[in-house]
């Protein structure tokens, strides 16, 4: 009993320690946050290049990161792998293709890069649309996740979920509202701070119990998966079907693009100094994730191997606390994963991911609120005007999280991640490529990509298997699916790129009909005058 009461005491105590470090640096950093070029871009010079880059891993990390892709692959073996390494080789991809471009001094949001790149202000609104329907679903998913853990750190009952995640709605609104891009920009390095060792203790742990050999580490987790040697074969997460087959490739593919391409993870380029700031940028960025995904491949492997795919799956169908059942696992002496000292420190390194993870998107929602979708006037004051609505966003975001929440907490996150990051993948992709290397493409492309788009992907998510007909779908017992696919991204991505390349030959069409409209009415203007 002792024991047991000791080790939760240290989980409130670290949990207690983290949140009071992550508010004094948000205090810290809310000086001269008054100016819109510190409360939205506060962290890229400031931070410089490894505080910068480590900014930008936390806020790619995310409660999927660790949990589902845990969880996937404690129970689909070779797809969970191929997930994390998707997770990697997006931000690479990101970190080498659109660092550099997006750097813009003055520049805050999407809206406004592409606003500025393409001369056009009226794309604000459309990228303000995208920005809420991919980022309000993220939202959701890790406020209810933040609101889990807090309780589960505390030892509180399943009722008491709700007033954790309004507990930590209040968190994301201080460090957001207050600290601004410079604050939640110190509150991902502690994250990363945090998290990294916590993940790597855990799969040094493991390792350890297989005598530091992958493979053996590898056969153990095969036999307890159940799936015998499909385990390490690609197609047990969708099937071995062709469904199945481009079930999985469309998952690949919508990860690697939409985690790209995520809102509050542009966010952080734009500030970026220079190129030579950019370039190790990446490099501090890239090698915390990388060594991030290692890790939680061997401790998904391990929680197959020391638990088995029944007691994983016994807890939470789609694998999201594998994580912390490995805590108890490795601690023979305790009762229960809460009893254990080692769960302490991985819960609040989990909530510490969720919560930052949090504080980014809501700042970056807030930002598109303000920036984008509210009506810009040019008097003076503004500025001051605008860091007032920027701040009533992320309080207005923060409520109305925390109120959806409530009534997503019992439901399958996995519905409301693919409609993000499907939405992410098949929007942003199209317009910042074209935008950025494509001549002539212009403000009728980018709302043919959005409100093309967008559409179809919700129809395809709500008649797809993960929105009915399956035991993990969000309605299980219903089936009204027809879309065979769980995954939408292999439609929608490539008809994200085709609305893109109409709207644009249209776009342009229309400009050329304009100017020879224009080059014709002046001569005969010309003709008339001097006839007269």
């Amino acid at each position: 009993m002792s024991g047991g009461f000791d080790a939760r005491s240290l989980a409130v105590v670290v949990f207690l320690g983290f949140v009071a470090v992550s508010l004094l640096l948000c205090g810290l950093a809310a000086a001269d946050q008054d100016d819109p070029e510190h409360f939205y871009a506060g962290g890229g010079a400031a931070l410089g290049p490894a505080g910068s880059g480590l900014a930008i891993a936390g806020d790619y990390l995310s409660a999927a990161t660790l949990l589902s892709t845990t969880g996937s692959v404690a129970l689909a073996g070779f797809d969970g792998v191929l997930f994390a390494v998707a997770t990697v080789a997006s931000l690479v991809l990101v970190m080498r293709i659109l660092a550099e471009p997006l750097r813009r001094a003055g520049v805050f949001t999407l809206g406004d890069f592409l606003a500025e790149r393409l001369g056009d202000p009226a794309v604000r609104r459309a990228l303000g649309v995208t920005v809420l329907v991919v980022l309000a679903p993220l939202l959701l998913v890790q406020l209810t996740t933040a609101g889990r853990v807090m309780a589960a750190v505390f030892g509180l009952p399943e009722g008491a979920v709700t007033a954790c995640t309004v507990a930590g709605g209040a968190l994301m609104v201080c460090y957001s509202a207050v600290g601004g891009m410079r604050g939640t920009g110190h509150i991902q390095i502690l994250k990363v701070v945090v998290v990294l060792p916590a993940v790597a203790l855990l799969a040094g742990l493991v390792l350890a119990r297989y005598g530091g050999n992958p493979f053996a580490l590898a056969a153990a987790a095969r036999d307890g998966s159940g799936a015998g040697a499909a385990y390490l074969r690609p197609g047990l997460q969708f099937g071995h079907g062709p469904a199945g087959i481009l079930d999985l490739i469309g998952f690949q593919l919508t990860l690697v693009l939409g985690a790209a391409c995520m809102p509050h993870l542009m966010m952080r380029l734009h500030p970026l100094r220079d190129r030579r700031t950019a370039r190790r940028a990446t490099v501090w960025a890239a090698v915390p994730v990388a060594l991030l995904c290692a890790g939680v491949v061997v401790v998904g492997l391990g929680a197959s191997a020391l638990l088995g795919h029944k007691t994983v799956r016994a807890a939470d169908p789609a694998g999201g606390t594998a994580l912390l059942l490995v805590t108890g696992a490795l601690d023979p002496g305790a009762a229960g994963p809460r009893d254990s000292p080692l769960f302490a420190f991985v819960a609040c390194a989990v909530f510490a991911t969720t919560l930052a993870a949090v504080a980014g998107i809501t700042l970056a929602v807030a930002s598109s609120l303000a920036r984008d979708l509210a009506p810009r006037t040019g008097s003076g004051g503004s500025a001051r005007r605008e860091i007032l609505r920027a701040r009533l966003a992320v309080v207005a975001t923060g409520a109305l999280a925390v109120w959806a929440s409530t009534y997503t907490h019992d439901r399958n996150p996995q519905v409301l991640l693919s409609l993000s990051f499907a939405a992410a993948a098949s929007v942003l992709p199209p317009v910042l490529l074209y935008a950025l290397f494509r001549p002539g493409f212009g403000a009728r492309g980018v709302r043919w990509t959005v409100y093309g788009t967008l559409p179809l992907i919700a129809v395809l998510m709500v008649f797809s298997p993960a929105f009915s007909g399956t035991p993990v779908a969000l309605l299980p017992a219903r089936d009204f699916h027809w879309f065979p696919l769980q995954t939408p991204g292999l439609v929608t991505i490539p008809a994200g790129f085709l609305l893109a390349h109409l709207g644009s030959r249209t776009g342009r069409r229309t400009r050329r009909r304009a100017a020879h409209a224009t080059a014709g009415e002046a001569p005969r203007s010309r003709t008339t005058f001097l006839a007269q």
